[in-house]
């Protein structure tokens, strides 16, 4: 809403949106998108390699790795502070495959940038460089009166669906996916996951998923080299047209790969269906999604017995507890971190596991909650689940022991209840909710904030492009 603001308020013929962070990309685009005028993109790009103990680490991901061996007792408080800190040694967004590097990735497939924008490091020269072209770019477009509707088409938004399977992107795409095509009126849906993602290949071999780091992606050809094996396997929509005038064929068509382990050939692919896998069941009727190349493939398909937390803190005081009663094929359940439920939706969907069992060895559980996870994250964790918690969907009926059934192969999320209980269940939590004010943008926040499967916008912002911009003609 300040970025729209800030552009109608002003005397803009086109803009310039410097983005970095996970939410900061999808904010300015949607913004921008509301407003319709040229528009383009400078990413601040990744940081460099993280180096610890004389080894490569990412950003994020060391932390969740760290964490839990310190909760496990295998590693020191000492240890684990000393590699938070060789894991962030220059400015710039997370180095891993997260949600800020996913998202610029994105904004690189939708062509609303430079190509090579994704990758180059926040500290690399060529980064100044084009940042500058970029400036030279909008004048340009403004000339040319090349809007950003005419960039951001539905054939885009599933080349961009494709581009998060092969990069093995962040699960936080749906969402921000969703709320900038509804903000241009564009259809996209849950099942278009699905339909075009589903069977693409994870190409790029980078941390969470795999070894490498966004230094690395960027030295081996960037999101480019990526594009150009779409392309040859005639996985993109070659004619959309992107910021600098061309297609994204034209301007992918020749780029190079220079490193075959960290960008693989479709034939070796780090993970052969690395599209979100979307859910849908009795336990998400409205759907929920699972990052299949940051899972382990034994919990793919799973049953096990519900340990339930009621809210965040809940799962605090809970999960420390040696009398807990949880085994490995228990399945971790998280409430009441949805986008009205927290209010927010906050990245805790990939639960630390319960300490007895790290230190029995075990490193990953099926967890499911109407929460989201970093992109930096891993594990078998089913997030987004819609609806959530605090709008009754079925997630609130669960209880400990509860039977819970997981077939990523068959998209499909059960709660072994009968609808009948479940009902139940949920007139029961109905009868004994609080209504309360929160006053302020709290309370704006939670009467308007729209469910996972929707993009999380306000719903009063959808549909807004193209509102007239002072001194505009359309």
């Amino acid at each position: 809403m300040d970025v729209e603001e800030s552009i109608r308020g002003n005397p803009i013929d086109g803009v310039v949106l410097l983005v970095g962070c996970d939410k900061t990309t999808p904010a300015l685009v949607m913004g921008a998108a509301s407003c319709d005028l040229p528009t383009i993109v400078v990413t601040g790009g990744p940081m460099l390699n993280g180096k610890h103990k004389g080894k490569d680490v990412g950003s994020g991901t060391l932390v969740w790795r760290m964490s839990e061996d310190y909760k496990a007792g295998k590693i020191s408080l000492q240890e684990f502070m000393d590699a938070e800190a060789d894991m962030s040694r220059s400015t710039g967004t997370c180095n891993t495959m997260g949600t800020a590097s996913t998202m610029a990735c994105m904004v690189e497939s939708l062509g609303l940038s430079l190509p090579q924008n994704a990758a180059i490091p926040a500290v690399d020269a060529r980064r100044k460089t084009l940042a500058y072209i970029s400036g030279m770019r909008i004048v340009e477009m403004v000339q040319q009166d090349v809007r950003i509707s005419q960039l951001l088409i539905r054939e885009s938004l599933i080349n961009a669906i494709r581009t998060n399977a092969a990069i093995g992107g962040s699960t936080n795409a749906v969402i921000h996916l969703k709320a900038i095509a509804a903000r241009m009126e564009l259809p996209l849906t849950l099942e278009d996951w699905q339909t075009y993602g589903q069977q693409i290949p994870t190409l790029v071999n980078l941390q969470p998923s795999g070894q490498f780091l966004m230094e690395d992606f960027y030295y081996a050809g960037g999101l480019p080299a990526v594009l150009k094996r779409l392309g040859d396997a005639d996985l993109l929509y070659k004619e959309c047209l992107t910021a600098n005038g061309k297609t994204i064929w034209e301007n992918n068509q020749q780029a190079p790969c220079y490193n075959d382990d960290v960008i693989r050939p479709l034939d070796n692919p780090l993970c052969s269906n690395g599209g979100i896998c979307i859910l849908r069941g009795n336990l998400a009727p409205r759907g929920a999604v699972l990052k299949p190349s940051a899972a382990s493939p034994h919990l793919m398909k799973h049953r096990g017995r519900a340990v339930v937390f009621e809210s965040l803190d809940h799962y605090k005081e809970r999960i420390m507890d040696e009398a807990l009663d949880v085994d490995a094929n228990s399945i971790l359940v998280l409430k009441n971190c949805g986008p009205k439920g927290y209010p927010g939706m906050p990245e805790v969907g990939n639960m630390g596991l319960p300490p007895k069992l790290l230190r029995a060895g075990i490193t990953d559980m099926v967890r499911i909650s109407d929460a989201r996870m970093s992109g930096t994250a891993f594990g078998t964790v089913v997030l987004h689940v819609a609806p959530e918690t605090q709008e009754f969907g079925p997630l609130a009926a669960v209880k400990d022991g509860d039977w819970i059934a997981l077939d990523t192969n068959a998209g499909s999320l059960e709660l072994e209840v009968g609808d009948a209980e479940i009902s139940a269940r949920l007139d029961t939590l109905r009868d004994q909710k609080i209504h309360k004010k929160t006053g302020g943008y709290l309370q704006l926040y939670i009467e308007h904030v729209m469910q996972a499967d929707e993009g999380c916008d306000f719903d009063f912002l959808v549909g807004c492009r193209g509102a007239d911009v002072p001194g505009h003609s359309h």
